[in-house]
């Protein structure tokens, strides 16, 4: 595109709205204003210059302030959307066919839509996640479009500015004065001692101070900018992960999400406050629940075994550790921690039965049924044996003549057995809860007893890996520090310049807190000669005030 040629002869690049040497205004929307917009230094901005390629429209689309607030909108809307039904995390089901039943079956029709728009785990979906990568975009373009040509503007701005940029800003005052050279002389020192950076040419001095506080809403922008990458870094494998796992005492299970590691629950230990040792602490809690957990841990040998490694076989595992995992005291390996979050008491473990000649009580053998894993036969004495033909762990009833199962932990275990005796080689086929025996094809025979029964604990824990979290805290630390940045400096300039018309000229800038350097210019002037000067922003406030009331009367 065209350059603007400035008539101090400068050559400015295309959408420069005021000349990067003299200050001169360009355009016309400038050369109408009283006091001139120096948020960019008047500089010729991408997003204002350039739109006939699909890269420029795509630039100044993400450039927009609006658009960026647009969709920070619409990442707000989502998450409060994503609360009005539990997410995944805390469903209780694993696998992806059990959590679209859970939500359809306790939501209904809503809970289906909810699921299949991916709003159960927000946070991870493709769409969410594109928000999110959008806003990045957005803030990226936003800070390039703005702080590139900034940079180049003040770098190298001149000492030496036309009049008719000084009487655009804000504070402006113009006078002849007694000994003008000797008066700048003063008036550079006493710059230089309030911290000033000075530089003269000729018979003008551009002070300047508090430059970097510029900065600090890019600096801003780059910490949100790394702060929502390592958002985004969450949803690829092995850069964040947050499983859930049950364990029983006795069991050795594989780690979700870890390469080859495996856990073995040696103990659960469980205790709970006394009355004689809290009684002024939780007294009444004592006796209005009965118990207080005092300390709940989990004792576990962490094992490494190779990728095609399975819990059954031990000779493959090689033990790394033995440790407790109590609450806030995780279990700790390459990256994860698994922490103690959760615990059932008493879950059923084994169930022993004997088989029973009801007419006469006799007892032909007892057999144990290990209910996480159970056997399909059991052989007794004497030839006389019990099959396993099918088994309900959590059974709720029948369904059109059908046992059904609610879950698959053995919460209320029920089953559906065969009986073998020398009288019945076929078997007698008898349904078997553990208050109650139903005999579906007909009387039987025989019958299996309960027993007695053993019961074991269940850990809860939560197994974390989080590489994204330094990100995180280092996007936050460089967003505050723009925050302080931005707020506690300002970048303020002062310019005096001895015109060759016999006048001297005093203006000033910055980019908040006015009475800053207006202050700053007062000082200057009790020791030197630097002309009076106005707030013109506070003169048309006052005009126009006169104005109203003027147009009252």
């Amino acid at each position: 595109m065209d350059k603007i040629v400035c008539k101090c002869g400068h050559v400015n690049p295309a959408g420069t709205e005021l000349c990067e040497s003299c200050g001169r205004p360009l355009s016309q929307q400038s050369r109408e204003q009283k006091i001139v917009d120096m948020r960019y230094e008047g500089s010729a901005r991408r997003s204002q210059t350039y739109n006939k390629t699909i890269i420029d429209k795509i630039w100044n689309f993400f450039s927009s302030v609006k658009v960026g607030m647009w969709i920070i909108v619409a990442i707000l809307i989502a998450a409060a959307i994503g609360t009005i039904l539990p997410q995944v995390f805390y469903v209780p089901a694993t696998r992806e066919e059990d959590i679209a039943a859970y939500y359809e079956r306790v939501y209904g029709w809503f809970g289906t839509l909810y699921y299949e728009l991916g709003l159960s785990d927000l946070y991870s979906s493709w769409w969410f996640q594109t928000l999110v990568g959008m806003l990045g975009i957005s803030l990226v373009i936003a800070s390039l479009d703005r702080v590139i040509p900034l940079y180049k503007s003040l770098k190298k701005q001149k000492t030496k500015r036309h009049i008719s940029f000084l009487k655009r800003q804000r504070v402006f005052g113009a006078a002849e004065v007694e000994a003008p050279v000797e008066s700048l002389e003063k008036a550079e020192e006493k710059l230089k001692s309030m911290k000033y950076k000075v530089k003269r040419e000729g018979n003008a001095i551009l002070a300047e101070k508090g430059r970097f506080s510029r900065w600090g809403p890019y600096v801003n922008h780059l910490g949100l900018i790394l702060f929502l990458f390592g958002v985004m870094l969450r949803a690829i494998p092995g850069f964040y992960v947050d499983e859930t796992m049950w364990i029983r005492e006795g069991e050795t299970l594989y780690i979700p999400q870890t390469d080859g590691y495996f856990l073995e629950s040696k103990d659960f230990i469980y205790e709970t406050y006394t009355k004689e040792e809290s009684e002024e602490v939780f007294g009444e809690a004592l006796d209005r629940v009965g118990s207080i957990a005092k300390n709940y841990q989990t004792d576990v040998a962490l094992y490494k075994g190779p990728d095609d490694a399975v819990a059954g076989h031990p000779e493959d595992l090689k033990l790394v550790k033995e440790e407790s995992i109590q609450v806030n005291e995780p279990l700790k390996f390459d990256n994860f921690s698994v922490f103690q979050m959760d615990f059932r008491l008493n879950e059923l473990k084994s169930m022993t039965f004997h088989l029973e000649d009801k007419a006469t009580g006799t007892d032909h053998g007892q057999f144990t049924v290990e209910l996480s894993n159970p056997q399909s036969m059991y052989e007794l004495n004497d030839g006389y044996k019990v099959e396993i033909v099918d088994y309900y762990a959590n059974f709720s009833g029948f369904v059109d003549g059908e046992p059904q199962s609610e879950t698959p932990e053995p919460k209320n275990p029920a089953f559906l057995v065969k009986m073998y005796s020398p009288e019945y080689p076929k078997g007698e086929t008898s349904f078997v809860m553990i208050q109650n025996t139903l005999e579906p094809l007909g009387e039987t025979e025989y019958k299996v007893k309960f027993e007695s029964v053993e019961t074991r604990d269940m850990s809860g824990l939560t197994i974390r890996k989080d590489l994204t979290l330094p990100i995180l805290m280092l996007g936050g630390l460089i967003f505050m520090i723009g925050v302080a940045q931005g707020s506690y400096w300002n970048h303020r300039r002062i310019w005096l310049q001895y015109l060759e018309d016999g006048q001297m000229v005093v203006a000033a800038h910055t980019n908040k807190n006015w009475m800053s350097v207006k202050k700053d210019i007062d000082e200057v002037s009790k020791i030197t000669n630097i002309p009076p000067y106005e707030d013109q922003q506070d003169l048309d406030a006052k005009q126009e005030k006169e104005e109203t009331e003027e147009g009252v009367k």
